[in-house]
């Protein structure tokens, strides 16, 4: 991922991207060469994000021990409307741009289907979306053989992480004018509420 210094954010910023969002695309390579890319809930604990995807979903099968794997994860994003900035009216040298967020994951992936660890993770992602809900769900509450049932029809996959990209590109190359204009043009949008809460301020 191409990340000018201005755009640069640390670890600790994407690991609390990735854990907000809760999901992202993996990303391989086919046995024809060609990348496969599958959306899934992810957690991202240490070195290693977790993860499962469906048995009949061939993409799990080019996924050997040790295959190299890329997780992208993206927040809010928004079109950025060159009126927007005070600088038109000053030069009129601006042109549209695209804000957002984006933390790429990159390393080895292997398969697992040992029974066990499918539970694990089935129910530590579930804990993390269903916690804070009034009527919250636990994997127990469903009857024990149509659980076995579910997680044969899974297999798991970790990824173990080797670099980690990430990048707020929230108009830090702006003037704080031109900043201010971004924010009052995108209202209420999520990009608008990211630079409200001084993510752009990496370097």
């Amino acid at each position: 991922m191409y990340v000018p210094r201005f755009n640069a954010a640390d670890e600790s910023w994407a690991r609390a991207l990735v854990a907000e969002v809760g999901a992202g695309e993996l990303v391989s390579t086919g046995p024809d060469g060609y990348p496969l890319a599958t959306l899934l809930p992810v957690l991202w604990r240490g070195d290693l994000v977790v993860a499962h995807l469906a048995r009949a979903n061939p993409h799990w099968r080019a996924l050997g021990d040790g295959a190299p794997a890329l997780l992208v994860c993206t927040g809010p994003q928004a079109y950025v409307h060159p009126g927007w900035y005070p600088a038109k009216g000053e030069h009129g040298k601006v042109v549209p741009t695209w804000n957002y967020s984006s933390v790429h994951l990159r390393g080895t992936a292997r398969v697992i289907e040992d029974a066990g660890w499918l539970r694990e993770a089935v129910t530590a992602l579930t804990d993390r979306h269903e916690a804070g809900l009034v009527d919250r769900w636990r994997v127990s509450d469903a009857p024990a053989g149509y659980v076995d049932g579910m997680l044969r029809a899974i297999v798991g996959v970790e990824l173990r992480v080797e670099r980690i990209e990430a990048k707020a590109k929230l108009s830090q190359n702006r003037s704080e004018a031109d900043r201010r204009g971004v924010i009052e043009g995108l209202g209420e949008h999520p990009v608008a509420e990211a630079m409200r809460r001084g993510e752009a301020d990496f370097a």
